[in-house]
């Protein structure tokens, strides 16, 4: 991972001093539309609440790796409110960890895929 570029999206940090890292500064699309031109192959985004539902809302999402934790807080907004129209994703493989949070991943499906 210490030799693969990465770009942090932060809008406080000064400086980023893990090797091979920038900070993004921008929009959000607009800086993610830029790094799609800029590199060839899979964007691996990790981060926080705010990156996520950006990221779905505006449909730059092709696979979602989620992570469900067995806790139960009864409170918290969903990566998915606020949606204009659905997006559809299909379950290709869920991973039970012996902690009890359980991985899904969901690529992108097509509306005729449910």
């Amino acid at each position: 991972m210490n030799n693969l570029e990465k770009v942090v999206f932060s809008r406080t940090l000064e400086r980023a001093d893990w090797p091979e890292s920038r900070i993004a500064r921008g929009d959000v699309v607009e800086e993610e539309a830029a790094l799609k031109e800029e590199f060839d192959g899979e964007i691996l985004a990790r981060g926080g609440f705010r990156l996520a539902q950006a990221l779905v809302a505006h449909d730059l999402v092709d696979e979602l790796h989620l992570y469900v934790f067995p806790v139960a807080q009864g409170q918290g907004t969903s990566i998915f409110a606020g949606l204009a129209r659905p997006r559809v994703y299909r379950l290709v493989s869920s991973t039970l960890f012996p902690s009890g949070v359980v991985r899904r991943v969901l690529p992108r499906a097509e509306t005729g895929d449910l």
